[in-house]
C-alpha cells in the first residue's frame, strides 16, 4: 500500500511545503508523517508538474540543510527566524 494514500489533502500540502523549505530536513518530515526521503521524492514527483519537480530536485540535491547529519551544528532550527512572524514581509502603511 502506498504510504501517501493514508494522508489527507492538508497533510499532503504541508509535506510539499516542508519539502520546498530549505531548512526543513527530510528527517523532520519522516518524524511527523512517517515518510522517508525516498517516499517524499515519490510524492513530489506525483504531485508537482515535471518542470517543478526538476527544479525542486536540483534545489535539494546535495543541500546540507535538508539532511540533519550534514548540517552544521550551528543550525538548530528548521526555519528562518522571521519566517513565522505575523505580518512578516508586509509593509506598513502610514
Amino acid at each position: 500500500m502506498n504510504p501517501t494514500s493514508k494522508l489527507d489533502n492538508a497533510s499532503l500540502s504541508r509535506i510539499i511545503e516542508m519539502a520546498w523549505e530549505d531548512r526543513t530536513p527530510f528527517e523532520a518530515i519522516e518524524g511527523l508523517y512517517g515518510l522517508p526521503e525516498s517516499e517524499v521524492i515519490k510524492l513530489m514527483r506525483s504531485q508537482l508538474k515535471p518542470s517543478s519537480f526538476r527544479n525542486w530536485r536540483a534545489r535539494v540535491s546535495g543541500r546540507a540543510t535538508k539532511h540533519t547529519a550534514l548540517r552544521l551544528e550551528a543550525v538548530i532550527r528548521g526555519y528562518a527566524a522571521a519566517q513565522y512572524k505575523p505580518n512578516h514581509g508586509l509593509k506598513r502603511r502610514a
